[in-house]
């Protein structure tokens, strides 16, 4: 666990656990039109390679709530980033900045050496986002948000 100081107050950052699942299910439901099933993220909560990285808070009930998550896998000297989101009632306040902060310093001490991911070519904040933690554009995957047709852009950045 990892306490940050936000925009808002302080986020704590750790590994999602099995009792996190429904609050993570229904942020992303929130967050994406069409989001990951329960099953593909109990499925990345049994792989070693595998971590999904969580952003809280406490809330105005003084209980903690999710704000975003991570999902990233660390395999052989590279890291790669599956999923980032931020619950849109929350966003713009450091959450996907910390998340991504915390995955990449994880991915130096397990001496990667590069970060990648895909995006889509219509996200603008998110683009922005990487670019500014020096993520460059190196291809593009046609239709690989095969549900709206979008292209991706592959980015990548050194560690």
């Amino acid at each position: 666990m990892r306490k940050l100081a936000d925009e808002a107050g302080t986020l704590t950052l750790r590994r999602m656990h099995p009792r996190d699942l429904d609050e993570v299910l229904e942020l992303q439901r929130r967050a994406f039109a069409h989001p990951w099933s329960p099953e593909l993220f109990k499925r990345e909560m049994t792989h070693d390679w595998s971590t999904i990285l969580l952003a809280e808070d406490v809330g105005p009930d003084g209980r903690p709530r999710i704000l975003g998550f991570l999902i990233y896998w660390l395999v052989h000297d590279e890291l790669h980033i599956l999923n980032l989101a931020t619950d849109p009632a929350h966003r713009r306040r450091g959450v996907a900045r910390a998340l991504l902060e915390k995955t990449l310093a994880d991915g130096r001490a397990h001496r990667c050496s590069m970060a990648t991911l895909e995006v889509r070519r219509s996200n603008e904040p998110a683009l922005a986002l990487y670019r500014a933690f020096s993520f460059r554009a190196v291809g593009v995957r046609p239709n690989y948000y095969v549900d709206e047709g979008e292209d991706a852009i592959v980015m990548v950045a050194d560690l």
